[in-house]
């Protein structure tokens, strides 16, 4: 049974530590954190504002800029040590291994070049295929996140998309080098809730069709108990408290994941 769990591990995440270098000394932003996650499943990372989360995604990507520092952990990728990977090596992870759907699309998303040049370029980097099929592919991506007239969007920019069409697009280039796992950072924060919905419904579809794990990013542990299989709930660059979602759900043991739980709406559970 132990070495089954291990090869169905696709990430593994082990004390990972990450400090930002202030001129008053080391200030700690995530805590010797640690998690799994196996292949085919989604992980819910939940917490506040500032607890963490989003740096323990660039973290684990190796992304995070001075002054901040990776200052201690290990993170493993399908057994590898990303540690120990060169810039050049985890230049070919990102993207095409491990992709990252980013908070606010407009802000990752280029506003001088089409959605289409964008979708070509992420697919020719990592794939070989000539200019002609990346641009099919690119179509069929963007049919895939149900872009409707794919044809005609493919020359849009991103500020003559509605929010939501910005993050299904963010979306199909997270897809674009079928990814094993995709980290998807509060992909929802910015849009309504109908919007909302239909992102989640989004992503769990193509995690099924793609087999695809899944890292969920998000402040809302209504999100987490509508798409995760499991939830790790950090404060302050920790996590306090991990397990199976109806678990957390029915029988919180943190009192932080407590106050999490109370603050959401009985139609959200």
């Amino acid at each position: 049974m132990e070495a089954r769990d291990t090869l169905d591990t696709l990430l593994s995440v082990n004390d990972l530590t990450t400090v930002f270098d202030t001129p008053r000394g080391p200030v700690t932003v995530v805590d010797r954190v640690s998690f799994e996650i196996q292949r085919g499943e989604t992980l819910g990372l939940v917490g506040e504002s500032g607890s963490g989360k989003s740096m323990t995604a660039l973290s684990i990507l190796r992304l995070v800029q001075p002054p901040g520092r990776i200052a201690g952990g290990t993170v493993r990728f399908k057994g590898r040590d990303l540690g120990a990977a060169s810039e050049r090596e985890m230049r070919a992870i990102r993207g095409a291994e491990i992709a990252l759907v980013f908070q606010e699309p407009s802000a990752a998303l280029n506003p001088v070049f089409t959605i289409g040049d964008q979708l070509v370029e992420a697919i020719v980097v990592h794939q070989r295929l000539s200019a002609r099929e990346a641009r099919d592919r690119a179509v069929e991506l963007l049919q895939s996140v149900r872009i409707p007239n794919p044809q005609s969007h493919i020359t849009s920019y991103a500020h003559q998309l509605s929010g939501g069409m910005r993050q299904r697009v963010m979306i199909a280039l997270a897809l674009a080098c079928k990814p094993s796992l995709v980290i998807a950072d509060e992909p929802t924060t910015a849009l309504d809730v109908t919007i909302q919905a239909e992102i989640l419904d989004l992503l769990r579809e193509m995690k099924a069709a793609l087999n695809l794990s899944l890292l969920l990013i998000t402040h809302d542990l209504g999100v987490v108990a509508q798409t995760a299989d499991r939830v790790a709930v950090m404060q302050r660059g920790r996590i306090v408290e991990t397990g199976p979602v109806r678990a957390i759900f029915h029988a919180p043991a943190n009192p932080y994941t407590q106050s999490l739980l109370a603050s959401i709406p009985h139609g959200s559970r």
